[in-house]
């Protein structure tokens, strides 16, 4: 038997967690995206706009696709572990500063302010130039994709099957989700809370590429830590729920 099969037949519970934390992260960041996407079009005619999100959706999916067939090769860059924690807490620390803005101006995608912006809308007008920033978004978006499947474990099934779960999200899940967090606005803040820990654990995968012998390393690399943090970030997810269903803390709508 293949050992990567073995592995998840081995402990199929576990397997179960990993996939069922992917689909609560994937569907997170599909509506992050989708958000960021829709403000990088609000200054667009509305046929416009439409089309413009027409083609961030194709590019979506083909940066997933393309993120799908290298992710074998991307697991294998020791440093891509590092910086794609780095980006995971980017996004955390970008989510508080939002939440930190007062105004509502503030809140929208300031494109104007992006060099590549700059440097194409004289020449490809307003229309194209904005495709093509929603492309690079979309880019970026892939990438934090594999990062979070990555986080939960270097089983490249299991890493394929989150970015498959993150192509499904983008159409299907992400919708679903929004509706959840309108009864549940405080889920936003944990699954935040999740990236948050998501993007420590990757981060110290630079201790462990320089320091794989010392006892910190040989317990993050321990199944104990995988478990360890599925458990959490379950637990981030639903105790709240429960607690807000019960005694009304925190309050949903």
């Amino acid at each position: 038997m293949n050992p990567l099969i073995q592995e998840i037949v081995k402990d199929p519970l576990a397997t179960l967690l990993i996939i069922g934390n992917l689909i609560l992260i994937e569907s997170l960041l599909s509506v992050d995206n989708a958000a960021v996407l829709a403000t990088m079009v609000m200054d667009l005619s509305p046929r416009n706009r439409k089309r413009a999100l027409k083609y961030g959706i194709f590019g979506a999916y083909f940066f997933r696709g393309a993120c799908l067939i290298f992710a074998s090769f991307l697991i294998k860059v020791w440093w891509l572990k590092a910086v794609g924690g780095l980006y995971l807490l980017f996004l955390v620390g970008k989510w508080v500063q939002g939440k930190m803005r007062k105004s509502a101006h503030e809140e929208h995608t300031d494109k104007d302010s992006s060099r590549l912006y700059k440097l194409t809308v004289g020449k490809l007008g307003v229309f194209w130039a904005t495709v093509i920033s929603v492309e690079l978004m979309d880019l970026a978006f892939s990438m934090d994709n594999v990062f979070a499947a990555v986080a939960f474990s270097n089983n490249i099934l299991i890493i394929l099957c989150g970015v498959f779960i993150g192509i499904l999200a983008m159409r299907f899940v992400a919708q679903g989700f929004v509706k959840l967090m309108e009864h549940y606005p405080f889920l936003e803040a944990c699954a935040y809370a999740v990236i948050g820990i998501l993007g420590i654990k990757l981060s110290l995968s630079l201790y462990q590429h320089f320091y794989p012998a010392s006892a910190l390393s040989d317990f993050l690399n321990s199944s104990k830590v995988d478990w360890g943090t599925s458990a959490v970030t379950i637990c981030i997810f639903f105790i709240p729920v429960i607690t807000s269903f019960l005694f009304s803390f925190p309050k949903r709508k």
